[in-house]
């Protein structure tokens, strides 16, 4: 198998591409730092598989994972971080990696996932499954439940909070629903505060989650 490794610690990825080198049937075939480097290595390398990190100098291996596997969906990525937040995990898993690794994991171990992942299964401990198996549990029940908070929304703000899970500003919403902008804006600091969310794209992401969506 042909794999990539990306990680902005130059001295990380060339041990673990030092050590994974030891194995007859894995060629590491590059090592890049950025987001950017790693579209383009995949465009050129073709790897079978990507060992990416989550946090890179030009934005998160999730989003590199999103342009990658939309490219190249035979390309399998697995996220090896030092990361175990929980939000974390689920965006690594939405953009489509297939495994999450600790970057305190084993040779053998990481060796093992390689072959794993290439043979066509995932890369997940038992704990990432699991924190993986609880979010798909709380997620499948608030998407039958409708969120008590919508309840204090009233159905301007709610028609605005759709327009805003469409990625519109104030300024489009404005035109499209013949009100002023200021108005908008009003009803969007209220969303905020009666969602208890911080910013627009909580409200874009709370919006979905919960079916308010064009």
């Amino acid at each position: 198998m042909k794999i990539l490794i990306v990680d902005d610690h130059n001295l990380f990825r060339e041990g673990i591409a030092a050590m994974i080198r030891q194995e007859r049937d894995i060629e590491v075939a590059g090592l890049v730092g950025t987001v950017q480097e790693a579209v383009a290595a995949v465009r050129a390398l073709k790897p079978d598989i990507i060992l990416m990190d989550f946090s890179l100098p030009d934005g998160t291996g999730a989003d590199a994972t999103r342009e990658i596997v939309q490219e190249y969906p035979d390309c399998k990525v697995i996220f090896m971080t030092m990361s175990e937040k929980d939000e974390d995990l689920f965006a690594a898993v939405r953009s489509g990696a297939v495994g999450y690794l600790m970057k305190n994991t084993t040779l053998p171990k990481l060796v093992d996932a390689l072959r794993a992942v290439h043979r066509g299964g995932s890369a997940l401990s038992s704990l990432m499954t699991l924190r993986l198996m609880k979010e798909f549990a709380r997620t499948k029940e608030s998407s039958h439940s409708a969120d008590p908070a919508l309840g204090k929304l009233s159905p301007r703000e709610k028609e605005i909070l759709i327009e805003i899970a469409a990625g519109k500003g104030n300024q489009e919403i404005a035109g499209d629903l013949f009100i002023s902008e200021n108005t908008v804006k009003s009803h969007v600091h209220n969303i905020l505060k009666k969602l208890n969310l911080q910013n627009r794209d909580e409200a874009a992401r709370f919006a979905k989650e919960h079916g308010y969506r064009k």
